[in-house]
């Protein structure tokens, strides 16, 4: 790991009732570790009183069918290029492996995980962390991840 710090970040993502969504999904090169430093989601809703939406972090052993997107660098004066990558709104879901966390979050509000030092889950090299949603109303959600390469 070099200390260079990258963000993934989704635009609005429609969910369906009921259906679980991959929202956003990050992957290592096969030579690269990468930390997970936070993650979080922010939802839309109106109705104050919708169910939670169930949101898990989760290991994914294939990468599903997503939109590519841009990974970012946290310090715009570094030169390099990230080698991370990422995808968002799942139109096929990818192979769900370990949960990582699960919470339950009002779809009038968001989470947002901030890791100790040193307490950070790590995707291993030429791995894959996703974040799903399951909603039991029509909401928007954004998606971020943060990570260190």
């Amino acid at each position: 790991m070099a200390r260079i710090f990258v963000s993934a970040t989704t635009d609005e993502i429609a969910l369906v009732s009921g259906t679980a969504k991959t929202v956003l999904q990050v992957g290592t090169p096969s030579n690269q570790r990468d930390p997970i430093l936070r993650w979080g989601v922010f939802f839309d809703g109106q109705d104050v009183s919708e169910e939670p939406v169930q949101v898990r972090l989760l290991r994914q052993t294939s990468s599903g069918t997503m939109t590519t997107l841009d990974v970012k660098l946290l310090d715009g004066s570094l030169s390099e290029s990230p080698q991370t990558i990422a995808q968002y709104g799942a139109s096929a879901e990818p192979t769900s492996g370990d949960v990582l966390d699960v919470v339950e979050v009002h779809p009038q509000t968001g989470y947002e995980k901030i890791y100790p030092l040193f307490q950070e889950p790590v995707i291993q090299g030429g791995g894959r962390v996703g974040i799903e949603c399951t909603s039991s109303a029509a909401v928007n959600v954004r998606a971020k991840m943060d990570l260190e390469e």
